[in-house]
């Protein structure tokens, strides 16, 4: 017990060593901030801060805007947005040289002298990536992931590291070292996850461009619940090199880095600087495929398929009435809308992404827990994956006219081996070609999509694990897939909540009733979803929407 206590008091030494360096970093960024205006007090922050990132980055370019006006405007932003959200985790001091020399680069790149936060988990040199473990403090990283890499050499000056949830695996965004990110729309609200505190950030207009990664809907739930627009490319369309993992090893649900902004136009833009030589080189494992603009900026016609519900997790009223709505506006707009069939997402979810990922029997994940002092909205989960196989069989056959989640996570830990993820066959090829087959089938070009929404109160998407079903199907497939926001929940939505029962009419949907209420005036988003390898095509559809 003595032992035990030490080693717990020896944690929390450690955690409140982290949060201090935290509050030192905004105290930091304040003092920049600060002397920044008065060395310079005509410089009006809100029409840098008002301009979208293709204009800005112009401006840059051409000289008429100074790089140092730019990122301190965002560097107080971000912290007044930091204040209010609790989304940054760490300034990154050594950006004000990097402002430095970005004015002494002979090459100017495509986002020279764009400030850019990047997600805990993706590596800049000197600093921790810490996945909210408190056992990665203090470990910081040997050198700058690729995309990070590839971001400086294109001239952007990446400035703050933002927060995550415990382990990534997780819509929400909260961890014992840095505790809750809250959504910069309504605080009660959570931003999404795992990218949760790039979100807020970019949601609440601290930064202009973010990067984060994709394991289940990670840059989409953040994208939407705050009202901006995010892509998760094909897995290995950008490098993943540097960029650290819930789930090391697994290969059932299709990781992958992203832009988040607040508009279609800026990710293109994060893409095109991204998808160059540089890229190519730096990680010889990432297909040489540059931006196609020829694609992004076609304007045929195009033939989307489409559905409103994958008939495992209910839509909100709100959800329903963006797809209908912006079916009607792409038919009006000239394009062609087709009916898709969606069968099988719950065996998908639970056979090929579930049980894909814990295929060792959850023994890796649980194993990213030894030492931490809480366990947060994993504990059920890690409860589950120590229990013996005769009581996951047993709680799976109880428990499943009630709660659907703790009957098929027992089902799939209970029938899941000791095999090493590494020799996972997963993910499952034959479904994967069934559904490009019946993609074929219908001639089509893109597909539109429901997207969780409103934004879930805080707390909840701990409760609400397997609402992720919208999102992870193509993290599965290992399709590209974006969210551009398109519609506030109304009064009306909010009524008709009255007659939401879900598909199994269990605790879980029960709990997703009182998950959605409250959500007046938040915004709703649609995925717009592509090929594999299609990013450009995927962007140009969402184009297409958010212009609608």
């Amino acid at each position: 017990l003595l032992l035990r206590w030490r080693r717990r008091r020896a944690l929390w030494r450690k955690v409140a060593l982290a949060q201090e360096r935290q509050e030192r970093s905004l105290v930091r960024m304040e003092a920049a901030a600060q002397r920044f205006r008065e060395q310079h007090p005509s410089v009006n922050p809100v029409s840098i801060l008002s301009l979208p990132l293709p204009e800005l980055s112009k401006k840059l370019r051409d000289g008429s805007l100074p790089p140092d006006h730019v990122f301190y405007a965002y560097v107080g932003k971000a912290l007044q947005i930091a204040t209010e959200t609790n989304c940054i985790t760490e300034f990154l001091q050594e950006s004000e040289s990097q402002l430095r020399k970005v004015r002494l680069m002979e090459r100017q790149g495509l986002l020279y002298g764009v400030p850019v936060s990047i997600k805990d988990s993706i590596d800049c040199q000197g600093h921790d990536s810490t996945l909210g473990f408190i056992k990665l403090l203090n470990k910081p990283a040997a050198e700058d992931s690729v995309v990070v890499q590839v971001l400086k050499r294109q001239g952007a000056i990446p400035f703050v590291k933002t927060n995550v949830p415990q382990s990534l695996i997780s819509y929400d965004c909260n961890n014992l070292i840095f505790g809750q990110t809250r959504n910069p729309l309504l605080y009660t609200r959570s931003p999404g996850g795992s990218s949760g505190g790039e979100g807020a950030l970019v949601g609440g207009g601290g930064s202009i461009l973010g990067l984060g990664t994709d394991v289940g809907g990670s840059l989409r739930f953040p994208a939407a619940f705050c009202g901006i627009c995010a892509i998760k490319p094909t897995g290995n369309r950008l490098s993943k090199r540097g960029v650290m993992s819930g789930i090391v090893g697994q290969k059932a649900v299709a990781a992958a880095v992203g832009p988040m902004a607040k508009d279609v136009e800026s990710l293109a833009l994060c893409l095109r600087a991204l998808l160059c030589e540089d890229m190519f080189s730096l990680d010889s494992t990432v297909p040489p495929l540059p931006f196609n603009q020829e694609v992004y900026s076609s304007t045929q016609p195009l033939r989307i398929g489409y559905y409103e519900t994958d008939f495992f997790t209910m839509p909100s009223p709100a959800m329903r009435r963006a797809v209908r709505e912006t079916k009607q506006l792409l038919e009006e707009a000239g394009h062609t809308l087709v009916p898709f069939e969606l069968t099988n997402v719950d065996h998908v979810i639970f056979n090929y992404c579930v049980r894909g990922m814990f295929t060792d029997g959850g023994r890796s994940f649980v194993k990213k827990f030894k030492g931490e002092l809480e366990k947060g909205g994993s504990a059920l989960f890690l409860w589950l994956a120590k229990a013996p196989h005769w009581l996951k069989a047993l709680l799976c056959w109880i428990s499943k006219p009630f709660v659907r989640s703790i009957s098929f996570y027992s089902q799939q830990l209970w029938g899941s081996t000791s095999t090493p993820l590494t020799t996972s066959t997963f993910p499952p090829q034959d479904f994967r070609h069934q559904f490009i087959a019946q993609w074929n089938k219908l001639n089509l070009d893109v597909m539109l999509c429901p997207m969780l929404g409103p934004a879930l109160g805080i707390g909840y998407p701990a409760k609400l694990s397997v609402a992720v079903s919208y999102t992870m199907l193509y993290n599965a497939l290992d399709f590209p897939a974006g969210v551009v926001p398109v519609t506030l929940v109304t009064d009306e939505d909010e009524e008709q909540l009255e007659g939401y029962k879900g598909y199994y009419r269990d605790w879980w949907d029960r709990t997703l009733l009182k998950a959605f209420r409250g959500g007046v005036g938040m915004p709703v988003a649609v995925q717009c979803v592509a090929l594999p390898w299609q990013e450009e095509l995927c962007l140009r559809f969402m184009k297409e929407v958010e212009t609608l």
